[in-house]
């Protein structure tokens, strides 16, 4: 590369207005410096500055009136300060003056970094985060945590009593306990906002539109994020908010590599060629494989092809999956030959303890991931395999596929992103984001209070479903479940259906007090008559569901290993038991939880449920415990603090924030050095304890390469 000559191809491209060309020479520019060690002339920063790549302005080898820019475009983000580019500039400028946003834009801008800037400058009392996935909870919480935990009382679990100033993350499903709670919230964030529209995710839009409306009814300023949107069709949510689409400000460049030609759907081709990119390409590669019968199948293929690493790290992290899981388990293998797997059914800190390892030199080299690698986390790779076309069943889309290859490249680490093309992608298309209002959640409105986000249609569905559900319940029952934001379920026409069902049959259902019980054998039958209630969705048979529920109600006083070898009695395995604890803890004690709220008042019988319906939302583990695996601290370890007499779990008074702070005034040294803990115990205790110290504040001026996105 001829650097004189690229640098006059930048140029030519700004002065002719084409400024995403003149990036994406300027970023191969770049990369070509930086692995040549080739410093940076004054030509090359004044071109970064004129892109408005402000970040990778090198101050040393700057003219004058480049390095002002650093300072100019310099700001606070909580414990140091750093420089933003352009378009973050603007950005921030315009959510500071207090507008509300919905902004679209690459994977690899940092839009979330803004957020950091506006806590840190506008001093709010209240912010609302909500995301996704619990991954995506803890991965913020830690960014959050580390920054402003001082100022701040950081919250992601239920049922947590507020501060005087409170910065609360969560996924939808977790909003409805706050709703009462909050008087006023300065500004409603919403990551990953494209999953309100059902075509992106059917089954949980419904709650995320919920809480949006009811969240966003006491918001001074809402701040809404995704990438790859080009347009917002016109719906009650963002009809007041400034859309602002920024695509084409890249900070990386992509280089696609077209296997599949020649690949012609050849499996033996597409196997060989993915085993050369990995042998070839010695940085980190996240693998896109589609759906899980991929992944089994891309596992098999890896730990017979790739040798065992002469790695300590971890060959200690399989030896740990062996002791506190099962043997012979492909996540073990995989492990020890450097590759991870990221699906979204694993245990929380299982896979947060990947990603982990993944950022590290020293760790995994290469993720296998469904789609949940896009949605559950903000990471990144140089090389980016598309193995698979297809998410679940269905044809890989447009706006999905800029998602994964998305994650190819980051800033300062890798300007050029590698994505290895093994099936044909979609056609390119523009992507408007269509929000139509879910019907189903009509019934947990109230047609007054949210009467500007509803339409008079609705408004008149409203009062229909009111009337016949006060007929069902009484009037004022009804009301005050309503204004209690009682119902965990966004499925008005279930929350009906089971009001009926108990109303007609009253009877049939004075079974619920036997799930009190502490027998197990004695919770059969009532919970076969539940899940009919709600039949589809549970990806797997009643038996298995029930079963489950049974064993898992040893969760605490039997190890994992346990577990999963009563469960081989009837055929369910270690990824089917992943499987059903998250099925149970979440869909199956959702249901349970509004059960007990309507048949409280239609069966009046004084029967109450919620202390199982407690056990199942915690997987039958102590509360902490199981909250404490959002954090990245597995059962087993905190099962060991506790036997230890370090911390007791079995205190039901205990809190979360009780427990971190018990746990943070033991230093992490002394912690580790306890002589129960397993070589991996320390790993992890060490990476739980990074998660929920504060850094120190740091004056320097930094980039934006280590932020989240």
């Amino acid at each position: 590369m001829n650097i004189f000559e690229s640098c006059a191809e930048v140029n030519e491209a700004l002065e002719s207005g084409n400024d995403l060309h003149a990036r994406n020479q300027l970023i191969r520019l770049l990369d070509y410096h930086e692995s040549r060690s080739i410093a940076y002339s004054p030509l090359v920063n004044h071109l970064i500055r004129r892109t408005g790549l402000f970040p990778y302005i090198r101050s040393e080898t700057a003219l004058w009136e480049d390095r002002f820019i650093c300072e100019a475009f310099r700001v606070d983000v909580g414990d140091q300060l750093a420089i933003l580019h352009k378009a973050q500039s603007t950005l921030l400028k315009m959510i500071i003056e207090g507008e509300s946003i919905a902004v679209s834009a690459p994977t690899s801008f940092g839009k979330s970094f803004i957020v950091d800037a506006f806590i840190k400058i506008k001093n709010p009392k209240n912010v609302v985060i909500i995301v996704p996935t619990i991954a995506l909870t803890d991965e913020t919480r830690r960014r959050i945590q580390k920054k402003f935990s001082r100022e701040y009382k950081i919250i992601t679990t239920s049922n947590v009593e507020l501060s005087e100033k409170n910065i609360l993350i969560f996924p939808q499903e977790r909003a409805n306990g706050y709703i009462n709670l909050l008087e006023t919230i300065d500004i409603l964030i919403v990551d990953e906002f494209y999953k309100v529209s059902s075509a992106f995710d059917k089954e949980r839009s419904p709650a995320l539109h919920k809480a949006i409306i009811k969240l966003g009814k006491k918001a001074k300023q809402r701040y809404y994020l995704a990438p790859n949107i080009k347009r917002i069709s016109e719906n009650q949510l963002t009809n007041d908010m400034k859309f602002i689409e920024l695509l084409d400000f890249n900070t990386v460049y992509l280089e696609k590599y077209e296997l599949y030609p020649e690949i012609q759907n050849d499996e033996t081709k597409k196997s060989n060629a993915l085993l050369k990119i990995l042998k070839t390409e010695r940085s980190k590669s996240l693998v896109y494989a589609g759906v899980y019968t991929q992944i089994d199948k891309i596992s098999t293929l890896l730990i017979e092809a790739l040798e065992i690493k002469d790695n300590i790290l971890l060959l200690n992290f399989a030896d740990w999956l062996t002791k506190n899981y099962t043997a012979n388990w492909e996540l073990e293998n995989l492990i020890k030959r450097g590759v991870g797997i990221h699906n979204g059914r694993l245990h929380r800190s299982l896979s947060q303890i990947q990603i982990k390892l993944f950022e590290l030199d020293d760790g995994l080299d290469t993720i296998v991931s469904t789609s949940s690698i896009i949605e559950g986390v903000n990471t990144s790779a140089e090389n980016i395999i598309v193995w698979r076309n297809r998410k679940g069943r269905l044809k890989l889309d447009t706006f999905t596929y800029k998602n994964i290859i998305g994650r190819g490249g980051r800033m300062f680490k890798h300007f050029i992103g590698k994505i290895f093309l093994l099936e044909k992608p979609p056609e390119d298309e523009t992507t408007q984001l269509e929000i139509p209002f879910p019907e189903t959640i009509l019934g947990d409105l109230d047609e007054l209070k949210y009467a500007d986000a509803l339409t008079s249609d609705q408004v008149a569905a409203i009062i229909a479903y009111k009337d016949e559900m006060s007929d069902l319940l009484g009037a004022e029952n009804y009301k005050n479940l309503l204004n209690g934001n009682i119902f965990q379920n966004s499925n008005a026409e279930l929350i009906r259906k089971i009001a009926q069902d108990m109303k007609a049959s009253p009877e049939e259902w004075a079974g619920l007090a036997y799930l009190n019980s502490n027998d197990p054998e004695k919770w059969e039958h009532i919970l076969y008559k539940i899940l009919h209630i709600q039949p589809s969705g549970w990806e797997t048979s009643y038996r298995n569901v029930i079963t489950s529920v049974k064993v898992l109600s040893k969760n605490w006083v039997k190890s994992v290993p346990e577990l999963l070898d009563e469960l081989d009695d009837y055929n369910i395995s270690i990824n089917e038991f992943f499987a059903l604890e998250r099925t149970i803890s979440m869909k199956l004690s959702s249901l349970l939880a509004d059960f007990n709220e309507i048949q409280r008042v239609v069966l009046n019988n004084g029967v109450d449920i919620s202390p199982f319906v407690s056990k199942l939302s915690h997987a039958f583990l102590p509360p902490v415990v199981y909250q404490l695996e959002e954090y990245g601290l597995p059962r087993m370890i905190s099962k060991k603090i506790h036997d230890a007499g370090l911390v007791d779990f079995l205190d039901q008074t205990i809190t979360i924030h009780q427990a971190i702070s018990t746990l943070s005034e033991i230093p992490v040294n002394e912690m580790t050095s306890k002589d129960f803990w397993d070589p991996f115990d320390k790993f992890i205790i060490e990476y739980f304890y990074d998660g929920i110290t504060p850094n120190e504040q740091d004056s320097s001026c930094v980039s934006i390469s280590e932020t989240a996105e």
